[in-house]
């Protein structure tokens, strides 16, 4: 198996120096279960892409601080890639920011969360197993990130998971498409030390709640596994 990850990330602060770059953190979340699987990160942010994203058997799309809906050249040439990748059935997982680019790109609708901010520790109930989904508890913690959301799905979606915090926290697209709005690659360290460092920089009460919401980890490896699930099935089809 063969992943491209397509980097969003647009965070270049010191913060984003001191920690791995997302190519590193969703490479080691799938080796993590398919440490044999080969994986290649491209900076979309900077826009460098894949010749041909078909040549890939899945593809990867991380989480950013930037939005879906910024008119830079690299999001709209990204949404044309995953369309491209759709249409060529190659198996697409998406996180936060990739969970709404695949939606928007795909035609569907992203706006600002009515609950406003989630950050930190967020729990999602599953209210349709996919059946890669295996292993899952019915209600299952992620770390969080956002304050927009998808508002609309694609033609042909079906969602996977809701929060009280945020409508629609994951959707598939037959056997092809899978996301999550959370961020499945963050490591208890790290979304640690994230809240400390935005702590104070959000609007008030925000960095405060996810800094306690912050007393239990995630099981990181049960929703890799369900990621890995997810191409094996995809490049059976």
């Amino acid at each position: 198996m063969h992943l491209a990850i397509l980097m969003t990330n647009t965070d270049e602060s010191a913060f984003a120096q001191a920690h791995p770059k997302d190519g590193e953190k969703f490479t080691a979340l799938i080796h993590s279960v398919r440490p044999a699987w080969h994986v290649t990160s491209f900076s979309v942010k900077d826009g460098v892409f894949p010749p041909d994203i078909n040549a890939f058997d899945g593809v990867m799309v991380t989480g950013s601080p930037a939005s879906v809906l910024d008119d830079d050249p690299w999001v709209a040439r990204l949404l044309q890639v995953i369309e491209r990748a759709f249409e060529g059935r190659t198996p697409m997982f998406g996180a936060c920011y990739g969970h709404q680019a695949i939606a928007l790109a795909l035609g569907g609708e992203i706006g600002p969360n009515p609950a406003g901010w989630v950050f930190g520790l967020t729990r999602s109930t599953i209210i349709d197993h996919a059946e890669w989904m295996a292993g899952l508890p019915d209600s299952f913690t992620q770390y969080g990130a956002h304050n927009e959301a998808v508002t609309r799905l694609p033609a042909g979606a079906t969602p996977l998971s809701t929060s009280d915090a945020c409508a629609v926290t994951g959707f598939r697209i037959g056997t092809s498409v899978y996301t999550t709005q959370n961020h499945p690659e963050m490591t208890p360290a790290f979304i640690k030390a994230l809240v400390a460092e935005y702590r104070d920089k959000l609007p008030d009460g925000v960095g405060q709640a996810a800094e306690a919401s912050l007393t239990q980890d995630v099981d990181m490896r049960v929703y890799a596994e369900t990621i890995a699930r997810f191409f094996e099935q995809a490049s059976a089809d």
